[in-house]
């Protein structure tokens, strides 16, 4: 995945560089793509949660600022509200989904996470009156916050 990140992002960094050759913001346009692609290797290459989840929030973070890159058009401030709601949303059970993986297995390692999970397989879990088994509780609450993030490309591009 790093090598196909950094192949895709140098192809971008070199469409964009003729693409935006004669926009006088071509700086800024730049260190939000530098940075973007910076965060993506982050997410890439954690080895836990809590790094996934940062580099998860910085490309989001990126994406509103790419998006609202010409933030005198309407348009443009009206796509990255909507793509920073979609992501705040998401987030949201991203995080339930991250602190119901500590609670369960102590750990945001994903090495102590993957050799522990099969002592969880029919563990139960109950909410408020529901039961059910904690790993698919788990896989939807991180399900539902990747599809937010996927929704928020899919919406723009």
């Amino acid at each position: 995945m790093f090598f196909v990140v950094n192949l895709v992002s140098s192809l971008v960094h070199v469409y964009s560089c003729s693409y935006m050759a004669e926009d006088p913001h071509l700086p800024r346009f730049m260190s939000y793509l530098s940075l973007f692609t910076f965060f993506m290797l982050l997410l890439v290459t954690a080895d836990n949660l809590l790094q996934l989840f940062l580099g998860w929030e910085g490309v989001g973070i990126c994406s509103y600022l790419l998006i609202n890159f010409w933030f005198t058009r309407i348009q443009a401030n009206k796509s990255a509200i909507q793509a920073l709601i979609v992501n705040r949303i998401s987030d949201v059970a991203l995080t339930l989904g991250i602190i119901t993986i500590f609670c369960a297995f102590r750990s945001t390692e994903f090495s102590t996470i993957f050799s522990l999970t099969p002592f969880f397989t029919n563990q139960s879990v109950n909410i408020l009156g529901w039961e059910g088994n904690l790993l698919n509780l788990i896989s939807v609450l991180l399900l539902l916050g990747a599809m937010g993030k996927s929704a928020q490309i899919f919406l723009h591009t």
